[in-house]
């Protein structure tokens, strides 16, 4: 199995500056390859103290220069808030800079402070996510873009420096909704899945998805990466108190973010299934908590290993990335719960 590890750039309340954020985020980020982890990720998000990380692909270019291993993965670029030849362009020379390490993650958004942000109507992110994607992903194996949509008239240009490797078999989407998974099984991507609903339900959309997958590319899907929230711990007291601490702090901040709970999802077109959760959400916030807290991984060393073995198993991936420092966590934990799985947990998951 492949591990991988995130850097989100979290802070919560504002408790601490930006610049302490970034310097101790980076450091953290700069042992993936020494420790050997073989993924290093962030993710794109904007104007709130959620994750800082507004340029993902520059997070991911800083560190093409400080590696010569792991492999860099964006989790997600949000194609929504891009012009796609720009955003092809700055995935083609990423690629390019890292010797083809890049692992391509791409979705379309669900907060709404983002996208009144960026001056965009919500309700548009699915028709404008899909024309987007096909011209990326139609220009990264071509060379160049074109498009006559709705929302993007592209005449053809060139990208340069031209794509050098294929990005088939190393794309991958992240789906929440039921909706989602049948999009990026008709543009013949990967899913990148992040626990955060039952089980049951992860395993309907993943068999629709690769039915999906099959009938629409005639091969059988690329097998799902997987990224989790990890707190690791030799005494599984302590593990099980700083989970629900630090855990369920980071599900407060996602439930902040997205505005679970609130309204406007049920009024905006193609957020079906977020106004299902912010249902569930108002019903009871409590049992939200505990039922993410369920699906993430803590414990001690053993306890990580079978709860990610476990998970990777029920989806048939051979690649889980964990996030290690999240919530406002101290840094000094964030280190010891970062080296503690890489030392204990990742040799053994690795080794198969």
């Amino acid at each position: 199995m492949r591990i991988g590890m995130a850097a989100i750039c979290q802070n919560p309340d504002d408790a601490r500056s930006d610049a302490d954020v970034y310097a101790n985020e980076l450091r953290l980020a700069s042992l993936a390859e020494p420790l050997g982890f073989d993924s290093l990720w962030s993710v794109e998000h904007h104007f709130t103290d959620y994750t800082m990380v507004p340029d993902v692909l520059q997070f991911l270019t800083y560190f093409a220069g400080r590696t010569q291993r792991v492999q860099l993965g964006s989790m997600v670029v949000v194609l929504p808030w891009h012009d796609p030849i720009r955003a092809a362009e700055q995935i083609s020379m990423i690629d390019h800079m890292s010797g083809g390490r890049f692992l391509l993650g791409i979705g379309r958004g669900a907060g709404r402070v983002e996208f009144e942000g960026f001056r965009l109507d919500m309700g548009e992110s699915r028709e404008r996510f899909v024309e987007a994607a096909q011209m990326v992903l139609g220009g990264l194996e071509s060379g160049f873009c074109e498009l006559a949509g709705k929302f993007y008239q592209q005449p053809k240009k060139a990208i340069r420096p031209r794509p050098e490797r294929s990005f088939k078999g190393r794309t991958y989407a992240a789906a929440v909704s039921p909706e989602s998974a049948e999009i990026m099984a008709k543009l013949g991507i990967g899913i990148l899945v992040i626990p955060q609903k039952p089980w049951d339900m992860i395993d309907a959309e993943l068999a629709m998805y690769r039915r999906i997958y099959r009938e629409t590319n005639g091969t059988d899907a690329p097998k799902p990466i997987i990224a989790g929230w990890v707190f690791c711990d030799p005494d599984e007291k302590r593990a099980r108190e700083n989970a629900v601490r630090w855990i369920g702090g980071y599900w407060e901040t996602a439930r902040r973010h997205y505005e679970f709970g609130g309204e406007h999802f049920a009024k905006t077109k193609g957020y079906e299934f977020y106004a299902a959760m912010s249902e569930a959400q108002r019903k009871s916030a409590a049992n939200a908590t505990e039922a993410y807290l369920d699906l993430q991984v803590w414990g001690t060393p053993s306890m990580c290993q079978d709860r990610i073995r476990k998970t990777a198993d029920r989806m048939n991936s051979e690649h889980f990335t964990c996030v290690f420092s999240y919530a406002g966590m101290p840094y000094a934990e964030s280190e010891r719960n970062l080296r503690l799985f890489a030392n204990e947990v990742m040799p053994k998951l690795q080794r198969g």
